[in-house]
């Protein structure tokens, strides 16, 4: 995978360490993986976009290669969405990137908007792949959601309860029939991740910052402040926004030049529908 991509790790002044693969040459564009995933989510989008541009794929804190502070393993605060943030926007700087497009899937297009918001003067595009912002989700859970997207709850819990369950059969766990979806090398990189405790419990610690502090964060900004450059949204017609009506109009309460469409997939657009995906977003960079 990322034939031509070359690896490093960029530490952060806030003490994370961020494993980066960095190919092609041209305008920057970040890519931000999901849940249970890595950077490998990206091995069928990314090498098509670094054709005729500079292309970053990232860890997120605590997921795949990248550690947080070692301090701070144990701070919900340190996995929530700013934070993450934070980090990519040093590791972009470190690279000699002050303005960048960036892309995110799941949980790394919550890191993505949130670095829109913090970071406006850094994000020339951005481009968020099937969610809603993390408070409008949590102010629509019903029976419905609860059954769909048990984990969130789950994995929010406190204490070490979660992760000592996992910790039993991470496979059982992460993949819960989805294995069949992911490339087996991709699918390698995964279970080599987060079969490591510290990867279960950055992502435990994540969820439970997406619950409490990513949650107060997008509060304090509702109706304060807006993404103002250009936004695409992509979600999948089979996956956990398939039920929802009015993607686009959330969106553009947070992001007014938001665009975009769904696609005939589910959850896993990158890895279920990677032409489409690609072609979309080639489409979009093309266009900012």
């Amino acid at each position: 995978m990322f034939e031509g991509f070359q690896t490093r790790d960029v530490r952060t002044s806030a003490g994370a360490s961020i494993r980066v693969r960095v190919g092609g040459s041209g305008a920057p564009v970040l890519l931000l993986h999901g849940y249970p995933q890595t950077s490998a989510m990206w091995h069928q989008v990314a090498p098509g976009l670094a054709r005729d541009r500079t292309v970053v794929v990232a860890d997120l804190r605590g997921y795949g290669d990248s550690t947080p502070p070692p301090e701070a393993v144990d701070e919900v605060a340190a996995f929530g969405k700013r934070a993450m943030a934070a980090d990519q926007v040093a590791v972009m700087g470190e690279l000699g990137f002050d303005r960048f497009a960036v892309v995110g899937h799941d949980r790394g297009a919550r890191c993505a908007y949130r670095l829109a918001l913090d970071h406006p003067d850094a994000v020339t595009a951005l481009a968020v792949l099937d969610i809603l912002p993390t408070a409008d989700v949590f102010a629509r859970v019903d029976a419905s959601f609860a059954r769909a997207a048990w984990h969130w709850f789950f994995l929010a819990q406190q204490g070490d309860l979660p992760e000592r369950l996992i910790a039993a059969d991470p496979d059982a766990f992460f993949l819960r029939g989805a294995g069949e979806l992911f490339a087996p090398e991709a699918l390698a990189a995964y279970r080599e991740a987060y079969h490591r405790a510290s990867v279960i419990h950055a992502m435990c610690q994540d969820y439970r910052a997406g619950a409490s502090v990513d949650v107060a964060d997008d509060e304090a900004d509702r109706g304060r402040r807006q993404i103002a450059c250009p936004t695409l949204v992509l979600w999948g017609r089979h996956g956990p926004l398939g039920r929802e009506p009015d993607v686009l109009d959330v969106w553009r309460r947070w992001a007014p030049h938001a665009h975009g469409r769904v696609l005939e997939c589910g959850h896993y657009l990158a890895e279920e529908r990677p032409v489409e995906t690609l072609a979309d977003l080639q489409e979009f960079l093309r266009s900012c």
